[in-house]
């Protein structure tokens, strides 16, 4: 299993995060964000009012994106600890930015 996720973003890698087990306030953190889901999220302009594994993780990662493009370094950090932590076995995320709109794929089955 490898130890880092990736996210690349139109074929260039722009961050790298090293996954590491988590202290339990962080991990506490990750139970807030969860929480805050269970209110409901927002997808593709459709409220989602109670959001699945999948719909979240949808949603967590294009908070990783809009962090990214923004150079957001607590937005980054929290939303990569989350996806290390809810779907360990991810490997890699690969985003294409095309005018302002990100759509991507998961990667679980490739070597970083």
């Amino acid at each position: 299993m490898s130890d880092t996720l990736s996210v690349y973003i139109n074929n260039k890698n722009v961050h790298e995060y090293k996954k590491t087990r988590l202290p339990g306030l962080e991990r506490q953190f990750l139970d807030g964000m969860d929480l805050d889901m269970d209110e409901g999220i927002e997808l593709n302009g459709e409220l989602i009012a109670s959001p699945n594994k999948d719909q979240r993780a949808h949603y967590v990662i294009m908070c990783l994106l809009h962090g990214i493009e923004n150079e957001s370094e607590g937005m980054i950090s929290s939303t990569c600890r989350y996806l290390a932590n809810r779907l360990p076995e991810l490997k890699k995320i690969r985003a294409i930015d095309e005018n302002d709109n990100f759509t991507f794929d998961l990667i679980f089955n490739e070597i970083n």
